[in-house]
């Protein structure tokens, strides 16, 4: 069972971080303080140092330091409130093995500290253990929402994607996909290779956009200890951890244009050298890519490689926004439901009338992951088998399509407001709106000749 050590002011934070890593079988130490922390290293062993990076008695990057030589095969990760890119640059440096951002969830937390623990396993076993990590099924690296199953939703563009991800998945195109941010681009990435012939091998998500354009070469392609200041150990990259399976580069998009030239010779090659080897590593592995923004218009800005963008867009996909496919709400809903009872050890049943109404009413502009997001703290927030319109953030309870300062609106404007965006998004077919609105047909008939709507 590895142990950990958390290292955090906020006392609070720390031992309810603590409760949860025990819960998922660590050993978990804590300390409020550098100078316990110091005094708990030289007593104890430790896999892993969680640590705040903005200690009030103490300079985090040297604190880094400290760790690194009371035990330099001592994983540390760095949570930070600030996420300043030469702040975590500086952190790698000193030895830090990777950053979170605060605020973080407890799937992002369990993610990194796997991920570190599995690199610190590597480095001890050494080489050898190069092949079985090639093997080892289903890892996931960081970023944000994950181990998300698809939701095979009723709408026609749920099952235009549906269809677009059974066509391509066994094949070994490179996908493109698009969408709005939130949309669940990284659960499509993984339902293509969850489909695939590859589905018994790594699934590898990186977000391009979280990592410095400094460390993006030793995060594709590895790099050997000594091979650079902060090269403690041998590390292996993300193609390497992939091969045999499905290497996810999300927001693409941001990659620098000289780690663009180094991606498509990787592609092209299917070759990779580690930094500071001269040995040439065969790769075997499936590129998806994702961006929320038009890589067209980044080719002819002469920002993004054309020659790259037509290799990683052998075929595209585009994720529709949860307005969209605003038929598939309900089984959204439902489905984060069960996430958020499984993640906080609820068990809350379904959502208020009130509730559902307001869920109708609001835009989501952040898709899927806002509606999870919302979901989430509402469960937290309920102490009752049903979610109540109190639990809900202020943006969804006032986006019933008034001013918030407007409280007078009533609810059958409310409900005239519903029926009108439903008619106008199903192009007024009455018997798609009704499915929309979840009525029959001749309920929603009632309503218009109740409301005078002449359409």
């Amino acid at each position: 069972m590895p142990n950990i050590l958390i290292i955090e002011d906020d006392a609070a934070f720390c031992q309810m971080l603590q409760k949860f890593l025990t819960k998922h079988n660590y050993n978990v130490a804590i300390s409020f303080n550098a100078p316990e922390a110091k005094s708990k290293l030289k007593e104890s062993s430790f896999d892993l140092v969680l640590t705040d990076l903005r200690l009030p008695d103490y300079d985090g990057i040297q604190l880094i330091t400290d760790i690194k030589q009371a035990n330099e095969n001592t994983q540390v990760i760095v949570m930070t409130g600030y996420a300043e890119v030469g702040t975590a640059v500086e952190a790698m440096k000193k030895g830090a093995f990777d950053y979170i951002a605060k605020p973080f969830t407890p799937d992002d937390i369990i993610k990194v500290i796997d991920k570190a623990l599995k690199e610190n396993l590597g480095s001890k076993k050494g080489e050898a253990l190069s092949e079985d990590h090639n093997l080892e099924k289903k890892r996931k690296v960081t970023n944000g929402v994950s181990e998300s199953k698809i939701v095979k939703g009723i709408s026609e563009a749920s099952k235009k994607l549906d269809e677009y991800v059974n066509l391509v998945a066994p094949t070994d195109m490179s996908v493109l996909v698009t969408g709005e941010s939130g949309t669940g681009k990284e659960v499509t990435a993984k339902a293509i290779h969850d489909n695939s012939n590859r589905k018994d091998f790594n699934f590898i998500a990186v977000d391009c956009g979280a990592i410095p354009k400094e460390l993006a070469t030793s995060e594709f392609f590895g790099h050997i200890k000594g091979s650079f200041t902060g090269a403690f150990e041998d590390k292996i990259g993300n193609f390497e951890a992939a091969n045999g399976g499905t290497l996810f580069l999300d927001e693409v998009g941001n990659l620098s244009y000289q780690n663009q030239i180094q991606l498509l010779r990787a592609l092209q090659e299917r070759k990779i050298k580690r930094i500071g080897s001269t040995k040439e590593i065969d790769v075997d592995l499936r590129i998806i890519t994702a961006t929320n923004e038009d890589l067209n218009d980044a080719v002819e800005k002469g920002t993004f490689r054309e020659d790259l963008y037509h290799r990683l867009n052998e075929f595209s996909i585009h994720i529709p926004s949860l307005e969209d496919r605003f038929e598939d709400l309900i089984l959204f809903a439902e489905n984060f439901l069960e996430k958020a009872n499984n993640n906080l050890n609820k068990n809350v049943k379904g959502f208020s009338d009130e509730v559902w109404d307001a869920f109708r009413a609001h835009h989501w502009p952040g898709n899927l992951r806002e509606l999870q997001n919302v979901i989430k703290r509402a469960v937290l927030l309920t102490s009752t088998e049903e979610i109540e319109i109190s639990a809900l953030p202020k943006e969804v309870i006032d986006s019933n399509g008034k001013p918030e300062s407007s409280k007078n609106f009533s609810k059958s404007d409310f409900e005239k407001d519903r029926i009108i965006k439903a008619l106008k998004k199903t192009n007024f077919n009455k018997s798609k709106a009704a499915k929309l609105l979840q009525v029959t047909r001749k309920t929603l008939y009632n309503k218009i000749n109740h409301y005078n709507l002449d359409l």
